[in-house]
């Protein structure tokens, strides 16, 4: 096989990155854009020792689950977000329920794994929008097509500004007048920046110039109650106008039939010089979009929503799941999986590791005799706790520390030197939680937790991934301590996305 070589090509499956899998003189072809049952012609574009690249010149028999009535602008631009978008949302649900089944069979080592049937979006979701217009989260990169122009010292656009996504496998943006997995809202405010630069020749942040003002924009959407935030993420302690832009956001958003609440400017500047001395570069973390310090420059700080029966303060920083429509849905499944977890003639002390605003905590905090989570973003800890109390739940306490180094100094009854904000009565309670509840980011736990959580040995845990390859070595990990895999429920929570979000529910007892 060489490249530039053309063969037609069955499509039999898809990978992890949502690129077809075909085959051609006996090697493997992944081909993006495809779908299980098509029959292309295709392209050879790069060929390594075992597998090869294609991309598609003509699809000579469409698949039945082909889906070409994604129309979608940010797509046809370039963005890599959707790459299940060429795919019918019934076969897109067949593929995330297989790759929880297989990562956990293949990575974890269990040979038939009772997983559920995924629990997926329905038509009348979203007002009749079924999987689409579900994020309630947008985080727009802003820039001027890339281009900026150093003229005796000043620095001025001389591209179209630009605000949108990624393109697909680059660091190139592309300019998105309209993403349909985003609200109206984060729609109606990007075009409302967009304008707002253009008439007040507003720069972008340049990555080769190290210079230019408009870096980010994160608009956040409550749902339940319509209201808007608002992040403009800077390189700089003001934007000029700034009045004539909170009018123009506050306008769009009003006829995407929302409401502005919050407009936050984050400042995020640059400090030092890379090893050359030449290049700024940035204080904060690697793949940090908020700045170091977060301002209301009008409205509120916070926008409220709703989870079931519950109120959330959504601040800046907080961590809060994209879909809420699922959101409700996964957290269904996590106190289903706790209150099956445990059936002894008193409530379960529920652990909540990971617990980022608390919002899962609290969702179970009816059924439980108390809550503790742990979280180690500070700003994060704060949102939980003042959660817990717009909700008047009593039974639940928030703690910002690491859970790896939290456990073992608590399982032995407290600690001398620090007690991480517990009163001297819950000392030790942690020691005796019965459920603990494990929501890891992509790359799963670190292996200082899990070995904590073994240590201290709950009679049941419940883990919650969106990712099923870290999730499934982590299992495998618990399976050899003791625990029994119970069963697994996948939760689309990505429609149109190769992501998914799983709920397992681990144990050291039968319970059916």
């Amino acid at each position: 096989m060489e490249k530039g070589s053309i063969y037609e090509v069955e499509i039999e499956d898809m990978s992890s990155e949502g690129s077809g899998i075909g085959r051609a003189e006996g090697m493997v072809v992944f081909i993006p854009g495809t779908v299980p049952g098509d029959i292309v012609r295709t392209e050879i574009t790069g060929v390594k020792k075992r597998y090869s690249f294609g991309r598609v010149i003509e699809i000579t028999a469409p698949s039945h689950y082909r889906n070409d009535g994604f129309e979608c602008s940010a797509l046809k631009k370039g963005c890599g977000g959707c790459r299940y978008s060429q795919v019918s949302y019934e076969k897109q649900l067949d593929l995330k329920e297989k790759k929880v089944r297989e990562n956990i069979r293949r990575i974890a080592g269990l040979d038939a794994p009772d997983v559920k049937e995924i629990i997926g979006m329905k038509e009348d979701d979203n007002e009749g929008l079924g999987h689409l217009r579900y994020r309630n989260k947008a985080q727009f990169i802003v820039s001027t097509g890339g281009i900026i122009t150093k003229k005796g010292g000043r620095i001025e656009a001389a591209g179209e500004v630009s605000v949108g996504f990624y393109r697909a496998k680059s660091h190139t943006p592309a300019d998105c007048e309209d993403c349909i997995l985003q609200s109206e809202a984060a729609v109606a405010a990007a075009d409302a920046l967009r304008r707002f630069m253009k008439e007040d020749h507003i720069t972008a942040w340049d990555e080769k110039w190290r210079k230019g003002l408009m870096r980010h924009m994160i608009v956040r959407t409550a749902f339940s109650t319509g209201e808007v935030m608002v992040i403009l993420v800077i390189n700089g302690k003001g934007i000029p106008n700034m009045n004539k832009l909170v009018e123009m956001l506050d306008d769009a958003i009003y006829e995407s039939g929302y409401s502005l609440e919050s407009v936050i400017l984050s400042i995020k500047k640059e400090a030092g010089r890379d090893a050359k001395g030449k290049n700024q570069i940035s204080r904060g973390r690697g793949g940090d979009v908020l700045g170091e310090e977060n301002i209301a420059a009008a409205g509120k700080p916070v926008i409220e929503d709703r989870i079931g029966n519950l109120k959330f303060e959504i601040s800046p920083q907080s961590f809060y799941q994209v879909n809420p429509v699922q959101t409700e849905r996964l957290y269904d499944k996590v106190r289903e999986y706790c209150t099956a977890a445990y059936e002894k003639d008193r409530s379960p002390v529920i652990l909540d590791l990971y617990c980022g605003v608390g919002s899962i905590g609290l969702y179970c905090a009816d059924i439980a005799e108390y809550v503790i989570g742990i979280e180690s973003v500070k700003a994060a800890v704060l949102d939980a706790n003042r959660n817990a109390v717009i909700n008047g739940i009593v039974n639940a306490r928030y703690i910002c520390g690491y859970a790896e180094e939290i456990l073992p100094l608590y399982a032995q009854g407290g600690n001398e030197e620090g007690n991480y904000g517990l009163d001297d009565d819950l000392k030790g309670i942690i020691a005796k939680a019965d459920i603990v509840i494990l929501d890891p980011p992509r790359a799963g736990c670190r292996k200082e937790l899990l070995e904590a959580v073994i240590n201290i040995a709950p009679e049941r845990i419940v883990y919650v991934s969106c990712d099923p390859a870290t999730m499934a070595r982590d299992i495998k990990i618990l399976c050899e301590e003791g625990y029994d895999f119970i069963e697994a429920t996948p939760v689309d929570m990505f429609p149109n996305t190769d992501s998914v979000e799983t709920v397992v529910l681990l144990s050291k007892t039968k319970i059916r």
